[in-house]
This record gives structure tokens, C-alpha cells and sequence, in this order.
């Protein structure tokens, strides 16, 4: 089970953009996220006739590693670490783990 999924707030913790907040949009793969306005990059764009695309510079969010992000504790208004919790039926449900609430799926 990852402890962030698509759609969670989370916290930057390091790098250029240190502080920002963003929701997570996309998983890359098993490491790497795509965060909403963190991480943006300029491409040049060649344009593409075909495809009825202009050429030109484009913003694209890249990928950031998710452990350089925290999930987003609005209750405490920080950063905080997910736990997973096994429930009496057998469910896994993702937990804070400063005060051990459910999040909000």
C-alpha cells in the first residue's frame, strides 16, 4: 500500500521548492510523484503541424521523489508521516501519525 496516493495534499520538504504546498496529481512510478506547481520546468516545444500543436516554451511539472514531500496535516496545519493501520474486518486504512486519525480518502 503507498502511503501517498493521487489527490493527497502534501508539504515540500527539500529543494528549490522547500515550503510549497501542492496535490498530488500523478504517480510516475513505485518513487515519483507529479505535484501540482512544484518542480516545473521549461520545455521547448517544436511545433507539430500534425497534431495542430505551436512550438514554443512550455511550463511541464516534472517528477520529485516522494521522499522530499510530506503529506499535508490540516488539523495541525504541518507536515506529517503516514502510518498504515490494520482495522478489526482486515482493512489497511492510511493513518496520521502525530494523533493516529484516519485520512480522508
Amino acid at each position: 500500500m503507498n502511503k501517498l496516493k493521487t489527490g493527497d495534499q502534501v508539504i515540500v520538504l527539500t529543494g528549490r521548492d522547500k515550503g510549497k504546498r501542492g496535490t498530488v496529481t500523478a504517480r510516475v512510478d513505485d518513487s515519483h510523484l507529479l505535484v501540482e506547481g512544484v518542480n516545473v520546468a521549461k520545455k521547448h516545444v517544436k511545433p507539430n503541424p500534425m497534431k495542430g500543436t505551436t512550438g514554443g516554451i512550455v511550463d511541464k511539472t516534472m517528477p520529485i521523489h516522494q521522499s522530499n514531500v510530506a503529506i499535508f496535516n490540516p488539523a495541525s496545519g504541518k507536515a506529517d508521516r503516514v502510518g498504515i493501520k490494520l482495522l478489526a474486518d482486515g482493512k489497511k486504512v492510511r493513518v496520521y501519525k502525530s494523533s493516529g486519525e484516519e485520512l480522508k480518502a
